[in-house]
């Protein structure tokens, strides 16, 4: 199961974890997989490249292991889009969630 823990301080939603295999099909094979990655990829992508900003991202694929932290002091534009960006990626993976219950967990944690 991939479990995808959204980190919050207040209303701000500062990163995020994304760990585990789906389990919902063979290596190479898993769509779930696959949709989970390329959602960070694009979320990751616009905040460090498009936007030029500086979040912490560590990968270790052995472990399957993802994670995105937001740099403090952000302008006012950034953080807003940067918000968005954050709280659309859960909702996305709580819709994944609802549709593929044993194989993504979505948390919350402060």
């Amino acid at each position: 199961m991939t479990t995808v823990t959204f980190h919050t301080e207040g209303n701000r939603i500062t990163g995020f974890d994304s760990k585990g295999h789906s389990g919902y099909a063979d290596a190479g094979e898993d769509i779930l997989c696959a949709s989970i990655g390329a959602a960070i990829t694009v979320v990751e992508a616009t905040i460090n490249d498009v936007l030029g900003l500086a979040a912490s991202v560590k990968i270790d694929e052995e472990n399957a292991h993802i994670s995105l932290r937001l740099p403090g002091g952000l302008s006012q534009t950034a953080e807003s889009t940067c918000q968005s960006l954050l709280t659309g990626l859960m909702l996305y993976f709580t819709m994944l969630n609802d549709e593929y219950p044993d194989n993504i967990e979505v948390l919350e944690d402060e």
